[in-house]
């Protein structure tokens, strides 16, 4: 249990609900800021407006899976005012206090930096990454069955990138009969994708596979698929593109082609938020649980 724990939770969307109601269960103290329009209040929890001075108690802070912006604006879908993280709340926060987001931006690195705060970015962590992989590929083939006219099944299919959403999401394709073949940067995933039984090929060569590709699933953070790949692309191939903004699609291009070409970031919360919110509360309960034991064992 967390009875002693102060949590503040600022700004979100569904899957920090299933967060907030995941340390509900373990009785921790919880502050909202930032859900001031819940339809249904969440009973074992205060809501605050957005003060330094509420900071001061907090021992965890948990921002949204985006973290802040550029400029400190934490979102929320919950709340019609706007939330900005200032250098006021960072000085108010305890030395012991620990920040929890999905990925932070430079602006809140540079405060946790200047005010000597933890920040531990959840989805950097592999388990994370894996988890959430499973997620990310329901939705990824949902947006290839709703815009397609054909099977995955049978299909002529390029997935690029084996990290830890690819290798989910060929070997998802593979189970369903699709003719996979894998986009690879480096001689160990060739490898890794030959024993999985798919068809790999390097990047440098990626100009002659699209050609006959009827589905495209990029993975990769970076441009990839660039205006002279996408000269060479069928004019009905469908590209789902999951790898966090912007992409890795020339998007003006494929617009200028008439391409369809999707892209669809943090399918983890739009597809299925309860089961994101609960992987990331267990992965925060699990750290907070290794480093109470360490406290404990000084």
């Amino acid at each position: 249990m967390l009875t002693d724990k102060h949590f503040i939770f600022i700004g979100g969307d569904a899957r920090q609900l299933e967060v907030i109601k995941s340390f509900i269960k373990m009785r921790a103290n919880i502050t909202l800021i930032g859900f001031d329009n819940l339809q249904t209040p969440l009973s074992g929890t205060m809501q605050k407006e957005f003060e330094p001075a509420i900071l001061a108690r907090a021992d965890v802070v948990v921002l949204p899976v985006i973290g802040t912006d550029d400029k400190g604006e934490v979102s929320s879908i919950f709340t019609t005012k706007t939330l900005i993280l200032t250098e006021e709340h960072m000085k108010a926060l305890p030395s012991h206090a620990t920040i929890f987001t999905g990925l932070a931006r430079p602006y809140l690195k540079n405060l946790c930096s200047k005010y000597q705060v933890t920040v531990t970015e959840l989805m950097a962590r592999d388990d994370v990454a894996i988890y959430n992989s499973i997620p990310t590929v329901e939705g990824a083939m949902m947006m290839a069955i709703q815009n397609t006219d054909i099977t995955i099944h049978d299909s002529n299919t390029l997935v690029l990138g084996l990290g830890r959403v690819g290798s989910t999401l060929a070997r998802t394709l593979q189970s369903i009969g699709a003719r996979v073949k894998m986009g690879i940067s480096n001689s160990a995933d060739y490898a890794r994708a030959f024993e999985m039984g798919l068809t790999p090929f390097y990047l440098q060569e990626l100009e002659e596979y699209v050609e006959d590709a009827e589905l495209i699933f990029n993975t990769i953070p970076a441009q990839i698929l660039t205006a002279t790949v996408l000269a060479r692309v069928r004019h009905d191939v469908v590209m789902i593109d999951i790898a966090s903004k912007p992409g890795g699609i020339d998007y003006h291009y494929a617009e200028k082609r008439g391409l369809k070409a999707i892209l669809c970031p943090s399918l983890p919360g739009i597809v299925a938020p309860k089961t994101a919110g609960r992987i990331l509360a267990a992965t925060i309960r699990q750290l907070m649980m290794e480093e109470m034991a360490k406290e404990v064992g000084q």
